[in-house]
C-alpha cells in the first residue's frame, strides 16, 4: 500500500472543514463531559468512609496530654478555695454553652 503526501491532505482537508464547522459543539461537549465526570468522582470520594484500620492508626499517633498528680493536687485545691470558681466550673457543666 502506497501512501502518498498529496493523498493524505486530500483526505484530510474534508476532514478539517467538517471539524472547523462542529468545533462549537465538539468543545462543548467535551467540556460537559469532564466537568460531569468531575463531580461524580468528588462526589464518590466524599462518600467514602475510612477503614477502621486507617482510623486505628490515626488514633495512635495522637499524643495525649499528660499532667503531673502535683499539678493535678494543686489545681484541685485552688478550685476548692475559690467558691466563684468552683460555682463557675459547676455552671460551665450544667449549661456549656452559656456565657
Amino acid at each position: 500500500m502506497n501512501v502518498d503526501i498529496k493523498d493524505i491532505s486530500k483526505r484530510i482537508t474534508p476532514l478539517l472543514s467538517k471539524l472547523r464547522r462542529n468545533a462549537t459543539f465538539i468543545f462543548i461537549v467535551s467540556f460537559l463531559f469532564i466537568y460531569t465526570f468531575l463531580v461524580i468522582r468528588i462526589n464518590l470520594l466524599n462518600q467514602q468512609e475510612p477503614s477502621d484500620d486507617a482510623v486505628s492508626e490515626k488514633l495512635k499517633t495522637v499524643q495525649r496530654p499528660k499532667t503531673d498528680k502535683d499539678t493535678l493536687t494543686k489545681i484541685q485545691e485552688l478550685q476548692d478555695q475559690n467558691v466563684e470558681i468552683q460555682s463557675l466550673f459547676k455552671q460551665a457543666r450544667d449549661n456549656p454553652f452559656s456565657e
